[in-house]
């Protein structure tokens, strides 16, 4: 056994490769390594056959990129990921009140829409004070990005009157 090993010391460093790469793929939810452990078990066998370093790197690069170029389409055809809308989305375009000065420079500001309360920050990046009425225009992550009611509300009559 040992024999073997000190022969095949290649081919066995590319099985253990295509063993780690084959339990991140199992640990992953989506379709990520499955082509380089293909890759490392076709060098498994070029190394078992006798072929040098290079060659190996050669097989193991061109058989990872044709299993991913093959299969990829196929995939992404089968498997269908869809944007889940939550009810946070609802938010957009809805009007609310400052509780807290919005001040992005110093990470500060709470608004109240819809009866709850969330951190908030200015679109622009100018301060809001406390009971300023906002418009909500994006939501980023567990903030709402606001916009000064009587900004949108310019906004909207300048396009309104430029239409007249």
């Amino acid at each position: 056994m040992a024999e073997f090993i000190a022969e095949n010391w290649a081919a066995l460093l590319w099985f253990l490769a295509a063993v780690a790469l084959l339990a991140v793929e199992l640990a992953t939810v989506q379709l990520v390594s499955i082509w380089f452990c293909l890759g490392a078990v076709a060098a498994t066998v070029a190394a078992i056959w006798g072929a040098g370093g290079t060659a190996q790197l050669g097989v193991f690069f061109v058989v990872s990129a044709a299993a991913l170029a093959l299969t990829r389409p196929m995939v992404q055809q089968v498997i269908q990921f869809k944007k889940v809308p939550t009810n946070a989305d609802s938010f957009i375009g809805m009007a609310g009140s400052v509780l807290e000065d919005i001040d992005d420079l110093a990470q500060t500001g709470r608004v109240r829409v819809g009866g709850l309360d969330w951190t908030a920050r200015s679109c622009d990046g100018q301060p809001i004070r406390v009971g300023a009425t906002v418009v909500v225009e994006s939501i980023q992550g567990v903030k709402l990005m606001v916009r000064p009611r009587e900004a949108a509300a310019t906004g909207t009559t300048q396009a309104q009157s430029l239409s007249k």
